[in-house]
């Protein structure tokens, strides 16, 4: 399948398409809003739920724009894949690690939606995430191992 086919198809069929899909993908987060679609062999990861998914892009947005100086970048538009993969799964973790920090550093994010809810609530806002705490997540965090 030639990738103009592909975006065709994706677009089409996703959409409603999930913020942090790589990090469902790659880093195999979870969450209840997240509904995967096969497209040829590979797979997109759509949400059910529009205001789920709100809050998902403003979390997200915000990451991006604190990730800035994290990753030594003047601007955090088009990251490339491994990038994107740090500020997402890094992300993340650093949210876990704010939300629960009595939990195991490598404990499984069983679900992204309630994460972000349960972050939204314990800090009456995402914009007063402690973005400091969770920037150090996001440089620490490594795709793979390289052999």
């Amino acid at each position: 399948m030639d990738e103009n086919a592909y975006q065709e198809t994706y677009n089409a069929l996703n959409r409603n398409e999930c913020p942090f899909e790589p990090a469902l993908i790659i880093c195999r987060h979870a969450c209840h809003n997240a509904r995967r679609i096969g497209i040829g062999e590979r797979v997109a990861v759509g949400c059910v739920d529009a205001t789920a998914q709100a809050a998902c892009k403003e979390l997200l947005s915000l990451l991006h724009h604190n990730a800035a100086f994290a990753l030594h970048l003047t601007e955090v538009s088009m990251l490339p894949h491994s990038k994107e993969l740090k500020v997402q799964c890094g992300g993340l973790r650093g949210l876990f690690q704010a939300v629960e920090p009595d939990a195991a550093t490598d404990a499984p994010i069983e679900d992204i939606a309630d994460l972000v809810a349960q972050a939204s609530e314990d800090f009456e806002g995402l914009e007063n995430l402690p973005f400091s705490e969770i920037m150090r997540s996001v440089t620490h965090f490594e795709a793979r191992k390289k052999k």
